[in-house]
Parts: C-alpha cells; structure tokens; sequence
C-alpha cells in the first residue's frame, strides 16, 4: 500500500492508502479486444522498429513543442496537486518513468495520452475545473494506464490518419483505403478506453468517485442534479430499448467516435469492479509483466472472441437478439420480416400445431411499449 514514503523515484505519494501493485501488467486491466490486439502486435517482429521510423512522418515532434511552448507543464511549481496525483499513479501501476503532463487552456473537458517514442499526457482546463480531487485522480490514472498499455502510439497513428484522411480526400479511393483503417483503429480504440477506466479504477480505487466523473462529462458540474443510479439505468435502457432499426442508428452513431458513450462506459467500469476479476486484483492475484513475453497470441484471440459471443448472447440489443436466433437456427425470422422492424423487439411467436388454438386476437403481434 501506499506509505507515504518515497520509491523508485516517486514522491508525494497521498496518506489515504491505496493499495500498489508492484510489477502489474497491463494485461491485468486491458478489454479483452483491446488486450489481444496489443498482444499480436507487441508480437510482431520489428514492430517498435517501423513505428520508430513512422515517427519522421508523423508530427510528433511539432506536437511536444507546440504543448511545451502555449500549454502548462505540470510540476512541483505549477499545478502541484496534479503533480502529485500523477506521480502517485505511477506508483501505484509502477511504471518507473513518470511521463510529462501538460495543462492546455481548453474548455471542452479532454486529456489524451500520444507520442510514439515517450508517452505524454494532456489535460484541458475544462477538465481540471470540472472534477474534484478524487475523480481527477482517476482520470489521471485512465490515463497512466494508456501509458502503461503503449496505447499513446496508436492513439498517434490514429490522429494522423484522420488528419490525412481528410488531405486525401479529393483521391477516388485513397479516402476509402485510409478511412477503413481509420475505421478499425476507432472500434479497437473504444476497447481501450475501457481498459483505460479500469486503470483509473485500480488508482483512484473509489467507484463512486469514477463514476461522478462520468456523469459530470455527460452532464457538466451539476451534481446534486444527478443520480449515479439513474445514470446507469440510462445505459440499460440505451440498450435494451427500441427495435432493429434503432440498433443500425447505434452502430451509425458510434463508428465515428474514438471513445465509447459514457452512460456505456459507466455501465460497463460498474460491471468490472463488482466482478471476480477485480477482487483477485485487489487481493494482489494479477498478471506480472515480466510474464508478458510468454503471452500466447493464439490464447489472446480466442479471450477476445469468447468475450464477443458471450456479448452478443446475452445482449439485449434487438439486432444481437437477431444474430443469437440466427445462430442458434431461429425458425420464426421470417414471419419478423414480415412483421416489419417492429417485428424484432418482441419475443418469438411460438409455433402452432394442430393442438394450440386460435391466435389471440388481442394483438399478442404488436411489439411491447417501452418499459414492458
């Protein structure tokens, strides 16, 4: 637990105790998603090599000096409190290198965790005069842990090829080519955000404190007009509510996000935190780093995909209701079809044989109101 004391470099570590995690990997916190493809990669041979020679054509370099010289480091003499919520961060995941913060004047509330050769985290004003000290420190740690996952140099490689997605726009197929890639960078982008907010979980180590801030990213600084349980409802009804055309306008929204929506995000950090997985965590019973080499990709994959099916079936979403029938040879998708987009919010008509009688008349076909 954090005792106050300085290690490895790292001071101003706060009394209230937090429990450490001496060695952690991130395969520890990492979304099933997010952890099979940074394993595949971290794989690959010569991987850091290609991505270092990438850094000559990304701006990179125009981007350390542009926050070094118009945005506020952050120090022992300039925002101190967030100085010591980042080095205490750093103890706590132990990562040895405490990398460099910036304070940018922004009102939007933001941070993001770039750069190829040595992470750098920036937060916005916006976001500083939002949050108080205990979800600050949470979003201090979401962002160590993109650190601490290498996920700064994909979330540079994704900055770049929006920006050159829209350079190349005038090309027929050139937008097309770097727009998919684009594409499957934010979907795996999602994922770590989530594994991002377990990092500040496993930091901050208050829930309540996490998901306060996500509220107040939703909703701005109105606490005391808002409810954590009725924000998580917003989440559930988020899912489960509407028909199928509602769960195409779902994927429409979000495929042009890099991060989740947060009622989901609240939802899903609430989700791991009351999970087995946590607890084993904070009993000290987690994945080391010094393991990391003889993770199996193969294993990775298979994680990911079981978490998928696993989703997909217990989804309520009406279009993963869909592909659960169709997979498990629903006989009745037809009669759906004819039903209309209605058709698909409902439950299965059961079949009738010779021995059921007459349909009901009452309109037993007409899909449930919302809340039913």
């Amino acid at each position: 637990m954090s005792d106050g004391h300085e290690h490895n470099g790292h001071e101003h570590v706060p009394s209230r105790q937090r429990r450490r995690f001496p060695g952690i990997s991130s395969r520890t916190y990492e979304h099933p998603a997010d952890r099979s493809a940074l394993v595949a990669l971290r794989k690959l041979s010569g991987f850091d090599t290609v991505f270092k020679a990438l850094s000559g054509l990304l701006p990179e370099r125009s981007l350390r000096l542009l926050f070094l010289s118009d945005s506020v480091r952050v120090s022992d003499q300039q925002f101190a409190h967030l100085n010591v919520m980042l080095r205490d961060a750093c103890y706590i995941l132990d990562l040895e290198k405490v990398p460099p913060m910036y304070v940018n004047q922004d009102p939007q509330p933001n941070a993001m965790c770039i750069g190829l050769d040595e992470p750098i985290i920036v937060v916005t004003t916006g976001l500083v005069e939002l949050l108080d000290e205990e979800e600050m420190r949470a979003v201090v740690g979401h962002e160590v842990g993109h650190a601490l996952s290498g996920h700064s140099v994909y979330r540079t490689i994704l900055l770049f090829l929006t920006s050159l997605a829209v350079r190349v726009a005038w090309i027929p197929l050139g937008n097309l080519a770097i727009m998919a890639i684009v594409t499957g960078l934010r979907e795996w982008f999602r994922k770590s955000e989530l594994s991002a907010d377990r990092a500040g979980l496993l930091v901050g180590q208050d829930l309540q404190a996490s998901m306060r801030g996500l509220m107040k990213i939703a909703g701005g600084n109105h606490l005391h007009e808002m409810n954590v349980d009725a924000f998580l409802a917003q989440a559930e009804e988020y899912e489960a509510g509407g028909d199928l055309r509602d769960s195409v306008l779902k994927i429409l929204n979000v495929l042009p996000r890099s991060h989740p929506f947060t009622t989901v995000r609240a939802a899903e950090l609430k989700k791991w935190a009351e999970s087995r997985d946590y607890q084993r965590i904070m009993d000290g019973h987690y994945p080391r780093r010094d393991e990391d080499k003889d993770t199996s990709v193969r294993d990775s994959w298979r994680e990911s995909a079981n978490h998928y099916s696993t989703h997909v079936k217990s989804s309520k979403d009406p279009l993963m209701k869909l592909v659960t029938d169709l997979a498990g040879g629903a006989g009745d998708l037809g009669d759906r079809v004819r039903r209309g987009f209605g058709g698909f919010t409902g439950p299965s008509p059961k079949p009738q044989g010779p021995e059921s009688g007459p349909s009901d008349p009452s309109g037993d076909d007409r899909p449930p109101r919302d809340g039913s």
